[in-house]
Parts: C-alpha cells; sequence; structure tokens
C-alpha cells in the first residue's frame, strides 16, 4: 500500500525537494511618492503598532504624527481599535488641533473600511494610500513607530492596559515637549510649531523628509 506517509517518509530519507516555481521577474514599478508637507496640519500618518501587556493579552496603538512638525497629536491604546474608534479619535483631535489635508495610511482594515471614507469625503480630507506591502512609502509614521518600539514598548511591561495608557502618554509628552529633533533646527515639536509664527521657516529637509533624530 502506498499512502501519503510513506511517499513523505521517502522523500525525507533520499533528501528530495518539491519543484519550487520561480516568480517571473517584472519590471519595477514606479515609487509612489509621499505627499509633501509645507505647513502644519497638511499631512499627516497614520498606523497601528502591536505589543501585549504582561498576562500575554494583545495591545494596539493607534500612532498619529504630522509630517511637518513632527507633532505626535495622538496615541490610541486599546486591544481593539476599529475604523469607528479610528473616526471617534480624529474628532477628538480635531477639537484642539483642527484637521489636515491629507491622511497618509496603509491598506488596513482599520482603514480602508466605510466609517474613515465616509468621515474623509464629508471634511474634504483626502487619504493616501500606499502600496500593499511597502510601508516604506510611508516613511514619516514608520520611523516615529520605530523610535515608539524602542525607547516604550521595548522599555517597559505594561501590568494592564491603563498602566500601558500612561506610559505611552508621558512618552508622548517627552517626544513632543522635551526632545530636540536635528530635522527641526534642534527644536521639539512644540518649540518648533510655537516659532513658525514668528518667522522662522522650515528647512528643505523638512519637504518629504523622514525623522532623523
Amino acid at each position: 500500500m502506498i499512502n501519503h506517509k510513506r511517499v513523505e517518509r521517502i522523500y525525507r530519507e533520499e533528501r528530495l525537494s518539491i519543484r519550487i516555481r520561480r516568480r517571473r521577474k517584472m519590471a519595477a514599478a514606479l515609487r509612489t511618492e509621499l505627499p509633501k508637507a509645507t505647513q502644519p496640519n497638511q499631512v499627516w500618518s497614520m498606523d497601528f503598532v502591536q505589543d501585549c501587556l504582561s498576562n500575554g493579552r494583545r495591545i494596539k496603538a493607534l500612532t498619529i504624527v504630522d509630517a511637518y512638525s513632527r507633532k505626535c497629536h495622538h496615541i490610541e491604546v486599546d486591544t481593539s481599535i476599529n475604523g469607528v474608534r479610528v473616526v471617534r479619535v480624529l474628532n477628538e483631535i480635531a477639537l484642539r488641533d483642527g484637521l489636515p489635508e491629507t491622511i497618509t495610511i496603509d491598506n488596513g482594515p482599520e482603514f480602508i473600511g466605510k466609517a474613515l471614507d465616509a468621515w474623509a469625503y464629508e471634511r474634504g480630507i483626502k487619504l493616501f494610500f500606499i502600496r500593499p506591502g511597502k510601508p516604506t512609502d510611508n516613511g514619516y509614521i514608520e520611523s516615529f513607530n520605530g523610535k515608539f518600539r524602542d525607547e516604550c514598548l521595548n522599555e517597559n511591561w505594561f501590568m494592564s492596559l491603563e498602566h500601558a495608557r500612561s506610559i505611552v502618554t508621558e512618552w508622548r509628552i517627552d517626544y513632543n515637549g522635551v526632545r530636540p529633533h536635528s530635522s527641526l533646527n534642534n527644536l521639539t515639536p512644540d518649540e518648533f510649531l510655537r516659532k513658525i509664527p514668528a518667522g522662522i521657516p522650515a528647512g528643505s529637509s523638512q519637504e518629504g523628509a523622514v525623522y532623523s533624530n
């Protein structure tokens, strides 16, 4: 009798391997150019970061960053965040900081749903979707999330959801108000925003630049 177990055993003993079909090389597509920001609240970037509590329960963090001033407007932390929750967070930010002209996002289910699409349409906000599987198309938020993970998530042991929210909020306040950024002439995001009305222009590296601090 021949069955799949015997066939698999013979394959292993004879060190045989299944033929792998190689993908045909295709011409590379043009790289998507990031929206350029020349003033605050022109281009924001949003993304999710995954982590877990001390008991193993997974949590998500929604990060929202201004591409021009580098300011992190908000980091929403919870066990689950859907499109309706994203809209609620954006409405809360609008009461405090206003809203952008464009939001750069990936193709995650929270962003491609009807809730965010309808919200953006009603307010005349453009949603800029990066190419699927190309997180580097959104360099602003990817760089920020890397620092957020290295300096906050990886450095803390969250005992509860409330503990995680407290630590994350403290880190965001420090990021915006204490740490200088070389791309902002060694100013913090809060200092940079305060000095913009005084006539301090953004450097040429501001347009399309990624985080350098």
